[in-house]
């Protein structure tokens, strides 16, 4: 349950300074700056800071479009407050920690990061352990889920493990599997291929157990995985093949709408080479009860094993 401390408000500018050394070929600023700051670590905070002219290349305001070649001197300037108006007090599972990264257990319910006040991003801090390397920083997700998906989430904990993640997620090398409750009597398995905002995205999945339904006919226990990371790619997906995940409010058939029970769309597992250790990291999140109850058995064995191939 999330509660909120009331403080008092005070607001100063936080500055950081970083000298680029040199490097082997120019390089957009909004790429090269991705973790670099504590006070705009990720990609989007970093993109934010851009569009408010937070950021300065040689004294000079810079841009999305900004060249990075070597030698300069790039400043970040940002008001940030002392003690927040509020502090979000909300109790996190961890899944997994060392001093490099972090994952949790996403509930549903909340948004990974944002505007608003409740989110993963500003719960992270109180939950994992702060990093005793040079470069740490205030925790941050380095992916997305949606508001009503639960599942693993990760997050870099130093400023070099945020931008080295950032790097394993657009190189595709972390993998991501995914399990839905998917309405109708679908194909055994299969590529789900799709422009989503113009963008190519592609999915494959497969059925690992179907049930009867009074209500929806056939529901079924989904095993995917997502080769792109779209927004909403999955959910669109299964519905532009007229089998929408159960309990999706805004990608499902208006008559098969299930109310009151959430979304039956769970991120069940994280597989990559830990960019620091060289570890092999294989991480799994236990599936929601709703999930167990309509597929105890299969459920059971998925959760028996140790890897999650399709």
């Amino acid at each position: 349950m999330a509660s909120i401390k009331r403080e008092i408000k005070d607001t100063i500018n936080l500055t950081e300074t970083h000298i680029v050394p040199s490097l082997p070929h120019p390089i957009r600023l909004q790429e090269y700056g991705v973790g670099l700051f504590k006070s705009a670590l990720t990609k989007s905070a970093l993109k934010k800071a851009l569009k408010k002219n937070y950021i300065t290349v040689n004294e000079r305001i810079a841009t999305s479009a900004t060249l990075i070649n070597g030698g300069e001197h790039i400043t970040i300037s940002i008001p940030k407050d002392i003690n927040p108006t509020h502090t979000l007090i909300f109790p996190l599972t961890v899944l997994f920690e060392d001093d490099y990264l972090a994952a949790l257990h996403k509930p549903a319910g909340i948004l990974v990061s944002g505007n608003t006040f409740k989110t993963m991003a500003n719960a992270l801090a109180q939950n994992i352990k702060r990093s005793t390397r040079y470069d740490a920083a205030r925790p941050q997700p380095v992916h997305r889920l949606d508001f009503a998906t639960t599942g693993i989430l990760l997050a870099g904990k130093t400023s070099s493990s945020i931008r080295a993640l950032n790097q394993l997620f657009e190189a595709k090398t972390i993998h991501k599997t995914y399990y839905a409750v998917t309405i109708g009597d679908m194909e055994a398995e299969g590529t789900i291929t799709s422009n989503i905002d113009d963008k190519p995205s592609q999915s494959h999945y497969k059925v690992l157990e179907s049930v009867a339904s009074k209500r929806f006919d056939t529901l079924n226990l989904v095993r995917l995985k997502p080769l792109t990371g779209r927004r909403h790619q999955l959910r669109k997906h299964l519905y532009s093949i007229n089998h929408p995940i159960l309990g999706d409010k805004d990608y499902g058939i208006t008559n098969l709408i299930l109310k009151g029970k959430g979304l039956y769309l769970h991120a069940y597992s994280l597989s990559f080479n830990h960019p620091f250790t060289n570890e092999t990291i294989h991480l799994k999140d236990d599936f929601p009860k709703r999930f167990k109850k309509l597929f105890p058995s299969k459920i059971a064995e998925i959760m028996a094993n140790n890897t999650s191939h399709l």
